[in-house]
């Protein structure tokens, strides 16, 4: 999630494994029945209290581990006004969007939210609307 002047990117300090301490993406699981695109709007409200009339959230890519059975999801959007974000799960953080995300020793994902941020910056204003 991207301020509305798409200077800043909303990140969570993790406080479990993986990655306990790193920061990373808002996120979570798709819950039996729900949508991809529904699970990202509900993890956002559970996780930021940010809500669909705040954000339109693009389908960017998607990523499979086969051999850890894990399916990735990813939706970017960027906020439509300033609105003030609050977790109880994990604590989150506006960073500049100058920071090295590739960086393993301070972000989750072995640079996979470097990756997902070069493709947004390839899409540009075709994902954040």
């Amino acid at each position: 999630m991207f301020s509305p002047d798409r200077q800043k990117l909303l990140m969570c300090r993790r406080l479990h494994a993986p990655y306990k301490g790193l920061l990373n993406f808002v996120g979570g699981k798709i819950a039996p029945g729900e949508t991809g695109l529904e699970a990202a709007y509900r993890e956002l409200w559970e996780e930021t209290g940010v809500t669909v009339d705040d954000i339109h959230l693009a389908h960017l890519m998607d990523m499979t581990y086969y051999l850890d059975g894990c399916y990735v999801e990813v939706y970017v959007g960027r906020l439509h006004k300033q609105v003030a974000v609050h977790g109880d799960e994990n604590a989150l953080h506006w960073l500049d969007r100058n920071y090295n995300f590739f960086d393993s020793r301070v972000f989750a994902g072995e640079g996979n939210i470097g990756h997902v941020l070069e493709h947004v910056d390839y899409w540009g204003d075709r994902v954040l609307l």
